[in-house]
């Protein structure tokens, strides 16, 4: 075991890690919303839009001329710069590369990251064409070419960085710290899945459906990708399947209340929040069954304490 065993021991002191949450956040929020607020402050003078209606601009960009595309854009843009800040953070006060919080070595294991892309993304495109047969009446096909080559170049280079700012801070970094502090890898799993749960609590979704009806689903998904990390030592698999379930929502469905609005291939008229829940549970099972036979993985690690050790290559 490496992905938490070998940075168990040493330089985890809490205001490291409390110093790079901070400079992410910072980084994402601030430095990398910087292009994104100029845009808009510069189309919004343009269309003669009353600046304090912000929230219906982002809602609906065409109100003052900004394309779906280009917003976002713009807001992915925001988590490549806190991506790129707190590996430099984590380099700075943990002298931690990249591939040593990914999984404890100096090596990402990219095929890995590949199947967990390839494996959710036959999931979710299976749970679509269900839904497609039994509940036609609830998506419009809007698919045009021109919108859609550019949200496809957006989504498979900006999208994979933006899942990957997450899974690092919070599966990977922040499981580390946790799992050093308190040698209990079920707490690695459900502490990050928690905060990540709460991270979403800005999203549109949340203010619609409410509190309780959508921030568990985030946490549920996390704890999902949380087992996974745990179990197969590194968080390859939960990279390529938060990459894979973001770029799917992106190029695939739209609804009017999601967080990311794109000119994707259907519209989603209603969503059914208890369905929502199944879905997430029955791919999570046929997921983690699968890469439990395929890694061969030894559920029985998850009841075992965290042990410092040398770093191994």
């Amino acid at each position: 075991m490496n992905f938490l065993e070998n940075f168990s021991g040493k330089n985890n002191p809490f205001w490291k890690y409390l110093v790079t949450f901070v400079v992410a956040f910072i980084a994402a929020g601030i430095i990398g919303g910087i292009p994104l607020l100029f845009v808009i402050i510069v189309y919004t003078f343009k269309s003669g839009v009353d600046i304090t209606k912000m929230t219906e601009v982002l809602n609906d960009p065409s109100i003052i001329g900004i394309s779906q595309n280009l917003l976002l854009l713009l807001m992915l843009f925001t988590f490549t710069v806190g991506l790129f800040a707190t590996i430099w953070f984590i380099h700075i006060l943990h002298r931690r590369s990249f591939s040593e919080t990914v999984n404890g070595t100096k090596r990402v294991r990219w095929q890995r990251v590949f199947t967990g892309f390839g494996v959710w993304s036959l999931l979710m495109f299976v749970s679509l064409m269900v839904y497609l047969f039994f509940d036609p009446e609830n998506y419009t096909l809007q698919f045009e070419i021109k919108t859609f080559i550019p949200l496809l170049f957006i989504s498979l280079i900006f999208i994979p960085l933006q899942t990957t700012f997450e899974e690092l801070l919070f599966r990977g970094y922040l499981a580390q710290g946790i799992g050093a502090w308190t040698k209990n890898r079920w707490l690695v799993v459900i502490i990050p899945s928690i905060l990540f749960g709460l991270m979403h609590y800005a999203n549109t979704e949340v203010e619609t459906y409410g509190f309780y009806a959508t921030i568990p689903s985030y946490i549920l998904y996390g704890l999902l990708l949380g087992f996974i990390s745990v179990i197969d030592d590194g968080i390859e698999l939960a990279m390529g399947l938060h990459a894979a379930n973001n770029i799917f929502g992106c190029l695939f469905v739209s609804f009017d209340t999601s967080s990311l609005q794109t000119p994707a291939i259907f519209h989603q008229q209603n969503i059914n929040i208890p369905q929502m829940y199944i879905e997430i549970l029955l791919l999570g099972l046929i997921a983690f069954i699968f890469f439990a036979k395929k890694y061969k993985w030894n559920l029985a690690v998850l009841n075992q304490r965290v042990r410092a050790e040398e770093v191994c290559d």
